[in-house]
């Protein structure tokens, strides 16, 4: 089966479990809550996003291929072997992709559109952003094809790691068997990723293994008395996919217009969210040391 063809399949397959899912949920069948301007500016994001994808198509392929010719080994994508490290080496490489993602500013305001839905479904799973190529978010990968990963491996895998993630947005699965929850990011996992919660802020970063998060401490588990409160610390409130996509790169242009010196222009554009020269900014880390407080 040709990628293209790969493609239209998972699309199909995307398009069918979300009809599927609001309607369980609306016969009140499975735990689902929709709205249909929400799910509608999801699926105008994805579509900006495929657009956007195909068009810079090339540029994506051709840092890979050019990062290969000082490739140290060649790595046959015929292998079974060389697909187990790959995959694991390429979901290495998303937990950091992500966790910067939410840390850093310029990556965050090509990522803020995913998390700005106040629901969970599987509509939300589509919500992909329309800048991240253009701003290099692609870039974390290189390092697998100066490894010696044939480019065209890469992406089929960073598409594989994808499509995982799809069916981990919902409310209508709730915790998995305990094997389960520790070795995999699960729907459970995933919603506090999503909640703007103090306590689940910017936790759970991972693609596919929960490994990384437990290993490098940003690990935090859904809790039965505290239900996750979905979306941003300030939520945008509209349906419009232009503002969606653009919204924090335009408050970023504010910023920088205000900005006295290069160290305020640097940490408006790559310190955290919500970074402030005079230390008040609502960043992750002072929201949650707020909230530890008051506990």
């Amino acid at each position: 089966m040709g990628k293209f063809a790969l493609w239209q399949v998972f699309l199909v397959a995307r398009i069918g479990a979300v009809v599927l899912e609001a309607s369980l949920g609306g016969l009140g069948l499975i735990r689902a809550r929709y709205r249909l301007w929400d799910a509608l500016a999801s699926f105008a994001m994805r579509a900006g996003n495929v657009v956007v994808n195909l068009a810079m198509n090339g540029l994506m392929f051709g840092g890979l291929v050019a990062a290969s010719h000082w490739k140290i080994a060649t790595i046959p994508q015929t292998a079974l072997w060389a697909w187990l490290v790959l995959f694991v080496l390429d979901d290495f490489t998303y937990y950091w992709f992500h966790r910067i993602s939410h840390r850093c500013r310029f990556w965050w305001a090509a990522h803020v559109n995913h998390h700005s839905s106040r629901e969970y479904n599987l509509s939300t799973a589509v919500r992909q952003p329309w800048t991240g190529v253009v701003v290099g978010t692609w870039m974390p990968w290189i390092w697998l094809a100066w490894l010696g990963f044939p480019p065209g491996m890469i992406l089929l895998q960073q598409g594989f790691n994808l499509f995982y993630q799809f069916w981990i947005h919902t409310e209508a699965v709730g915790r998995l068997p305990a094997w389960v929850e520790y070795l995999f990011n699960t729907p459970s996992h995933h919603r506090v990723h999503h909640a703007s919660n103090p306590r689940y802020l910017d936790r759970n970063y991972a693609g596919v293994l929960m490994v990384w998060d437990r290993a490098f401490g940003t690990f935090e588990a859904e809790r039965d008395d505290e239900r996750p409160d979905y979306g941003l610390v300030r939520n945008i409130e509209t349906y419009n996919p232009l503002r969606i996509a653009f919204h924090e790169w335009l408050a970023m242009g504010r910023d920088l217009r205000r900005a006295r010196g290069a160290r305020e222009v640097i940490g408006v554009m790559f310190g955290p969210p919500g970074w402030r020269a005079d230390g008040r900014g609502e960043t992750t880390d002072a929201i949650r040391a707020a909230w530890a407080a008051r506990a």
